[in-house]
């Protein structure tokens, strides 16, 4: 019988390939996450709004041309395809007036 390989910096048994766990999961005895993140108590409207504040501190913000740019281009991809639904419908309207007249 085969036994689960041992950590040699610890002794725990290390986890078998394929199963690494995420790093979300892994909690630190200091209260940090893996990648140096306070863990907050998301207990209660306090520790929501801390837990809020964090996220919202990672957040990567377009810039004013970038913001323009995209929303532009999803303007004109949300036109396009209303043009295309349209000519769809009308064309399936014209074609259904003609066999079902």
């Amino acid at each position: 019988m085969h036994s689960a390989p041992v950590d040699p910096a610890s002794s725990t048994p290390a986890a078998p390939k394929g199963s690494a766990e995420r790093p979300s999961e892994r909690r630190d005895g200091d209260g940090l996450h893996e990648d140096g993140a306070a863990l907050l108590d998301a207990d209660g409207p306090g520790g929501f709004l801390g837990a809020t504040m964090a996220e919202l501190a990672k957040v990567v913000w377009p810039s004013r041309q970038q913001l323009f740019s995209e929303s532009v281009a999803v303007i004109l991809m949300v036109g396009l395809s209303a043009a295309a639904i349209a000519a769809i419908d009308r064309f399936y309207g014209w074609l259904s007036h003609l066999v079902f007249r």
